[in-house]
């Protein structure tokens, strides 16, 4: 198989296969979570469950004081990391054109000369991510294979796609090639890592705080 037999692959039933494990791998994800079930809350409410999941979404996606003054550049560093990831995936107009193809939607994107300088620092801030992670006993103990997985799945869309735009290192037709089985990889191993975080996350935060929030307690 040559270059642009694998690009047409990849664009085609490559495409279609990552799609499909991705979309039933977050869909059993998300049945496992709601079948586990919950006892019935039979306390009266004390407080407006609403409100406390509002703000315990907001209050997680901040920092807290205590953690950032002992790490303030792992900590700005996680901010860097998730904005680029997303700015380089939703915003750089070949992605929006894909999403149109796929979804029917699309939305104005930003020059490709700034997503390109965006994924460079977002290359950065993964690896520097790494460098903090290795660095701290705790975090390096605690990582299993999975965090590391997870971390090289996510790696390789943002560099692969980098390499392509710069044609560095090998054709474009095959490094685009790769850049689309990188990303397609990623969608295969998101269900089954704690890359489901990217959707579990606020569901997560938002049930904390409204369990808190109708006992009328801080989450």
């Amino acid at each position: 198989m040559d270059a642009n037999e694998l690009l047409a692959w990849a664009r085609g039933p490559g495409f279609d296969i990552a799609l499909t494990i991705f979309v039933a791998g977050m869909l059993l994800r998300l049945f496992e979570v709601m079948a586990l079930g919950k006892k019935p809350d039979l306390s009266a409410a004390r407080g407006s469950g609403a409100q406390g999941g509002m703000r315990t979404l907001v209050a997680r996606t901040l920092p807290r004081k205590s953690v950032f003054d002992k790490e303030p550049l792992r900590i700005i560093n996680g901010y860097v990391l998730h904005i680029g990831f997303f700015i380089v995936l939703f915003l750089y107009e070949p992605h929006i054109a894909l999403f149109d193809r796929a979804l029917g939607i699309s939305w104005p994107g930003l020059p490709s000369g700034l997503i390109d300088a965006i994924g460079a620092i977002t290359i950065l801030s993964l690896i520097a991510a790494l460098v903090f992670r290795l660095n701290n006993t705790v975090m390096r103990f605690l990582t299993t294979k999975g965090d590391w997985l997870a971390w090289a799945v996510t790696l390789l869309p943002v560099l692969t796609g980098y390499m392509a735009y710069n044609h560095l290192l090998l054709p474009y037709t095959l490094m685009l090639a790769l850049h689309l089985l990188s990303v397609e990889l990623l969608m295969v191993v998101a269900p089954f890592t704690k890359l489901t975080h990217m959707f579990s996350f606020a569901t997560a935060r938002w049930y904390q705080g409204y369990q808190a929030g109708r006992r009328g307690v801080e989450s």
